[in-house]
């Protein structure tokens, strides 16, 4: 695992009720950042700033969202690729390997069940 990443999984950036920008809060970073925008319900609304290949990893409790907001995605899958352009979404099923490659910066929306630890189980 790529020991660059700042994953920080123990802060909620905006509560409920507050507004924010996420393209401004995406603009600001460097890859490879990802933090928790905010909660809805039992999900985690995550922003990623991305750049490069993550790694090969599942989750095997809970489903997760993809949403290109800048960049593209390409998600490797063990039986095919699938490439987000911005605008673009895709939801990789519980217990299913992925590989996401971010092809130069990616700003990446993610949404997955809190407490999730982004880097797999």
């Amino acid at each position: 695992m790529n020991n660059a990443y700042d994953i920080d999984t123990d802060t909620i950036l905006h509560p409920v009720g507050t507004d924010f920008d996420i393209t401004a809060i995406g603009a600001a970073q460097n890859p490879w950042w990802n933090r928790t925008l905010c909660a809805v319900n039992d999900a985690w609304v995550r922003l990623g700033v991305l750049d490069g290949d993550f790694h090969w990893h599942k989750h095997d409790d809970t489903d997760e969202f993809f949403m290109v907001m800048e960049g593209q995605l390409d998600i490797e899958l063990e039986d095919r690729m699938v490439t987000l352009q911005p605008g673009q979404a895709f939801t990789v099923p519980r217990g299913v390997m992925h590989f996401p490659h971010a092809r130069g910066r990616t700003v990446v929306l993610m949404i997955e069940r809190a407490g999730v630890a982004p880097t797999g189980d």
